[in-house]
């Protein structure tokens, strides 16, 4: 649509979480340094919080990628869903690590097979890391499954690294009285922070450096502030609305996008209530 016109190879903005544009910003890239240095640990359990559009997806994708080189030490396995009950659960599992098994395999033999394996991996000096995105939506019963998991025991000790990313309604979940255990058995708590407006700057221009942009600065200081202060500093936010200025600026003609496409954008995304106060929440300090 845009590209052409702006001189870009591709879309800068897609809300799919692509790895190519992982930016080190120090929120993310402290997260990564933790969740990497509690795999070292005899801990079980970690968790990332952050808000919605926070980045946590595209933090996970690049722990997994960052593990899959080292296959010799680390076994991963994704659950992007969690909604499913125990049994449910345990089938997820036992797809991600491979695991033959019949499907019509009762939940207690269904253990038992993923019992084993996991017994197995850790003889073989393997660490398993169990990634549960979405996390804030599982059922309280298929944690509590998970959680017995790591009570697996041998003379070579339990190797399952769980790490929850969840939204802040995981906090209260891990509140509630039948997950004491678990709770207790975080080693880390992290909560991702949103970005300043130095860092949506930088964000910005590493994204449209990524999708191969080399001209001077695209986007004006202006619809940088108005681009900070429309979207709270919320990575998948400045996405949408980065990518409507530059539909707006390209359906002009312009080659630079200014604070007045960024607000068409805003205003673009905003429910009829909110668009009568709209000028004034965002031009006012």
């Amino acid at each position: 649509m845009y590209i052409q016109h702006f001189g870009l190879a591709q879309y800068p903005f897609s809300l799919a979480p692509d790895t190519h544009y992982f930016l080190k910003l120090p929120s993310q890239q402290a997260a990564f340094n933790l969740v990497i240095s509690a795999l070292q640990d005899d801990s079980n359990f970690s968790k990332i919080v952050g808000e919605a559009g926070a980045g946590k997806t595209m933090l996970c994708r690049k722990l997994l990628n960052a593990l899959e080189v080292h296959k010799d030490r680390y076994i991963t396995a994704y659950i992007p869903h969690p909604i499913m009950s125990e049994e449910a659960m345990m089938h997820a599992l036992a797809e991600e690590l491979s695991i033959e098994h019949e499907t019509n395999i009762s939940y207690y033999e269904l253990l038992k097979v993923v019992t084993k394996e996991l017994l197995s991996l850790f003889r073989d000096d393997k660490t398993v890391v169990l990634f549960v995105d979405e996390a804030q939506a599982i059922p309280q019963e298929t944690l509590e499954a998970i959680r017995l998991l790591t009570s697996i025991d041998d003379t070579h000790g339990n190797r399952l690294r769980i790490i929850l990313f969840g939204q802040p309604e995981l906090d209260e979940l891990l509140e509630q009285p039948d997950l004491t255990e678990l709770k207790h058995a975080l080693s880390f708590s992290f909560k991702l922070s949103l970005l300043d407006r130095q860092e949506v700057e930088t964000y910005v221009e590493h994204r449209l450096f990524k999708a191969g942009y080399n001209g001077s600065q695209m986007f004006a200081e202006n619809a940088l502030d108005l681009l900070f202060k429309g979207s709270r500093g919320v990575p998948r936010l400045i996405n949408i609305l980065a990518h409507k200025a530059l539909m707006v600026a390209f359906e002009k003609g312009d080659q630079i996008v200014t604070e007045k496409h960024v607000f068409d954008a805003i205003l673009d995304i905003e429910s009829a209530p909110q668009k009568q106060s709209l000028h004034q929440r965002l031009f006012t300090d």
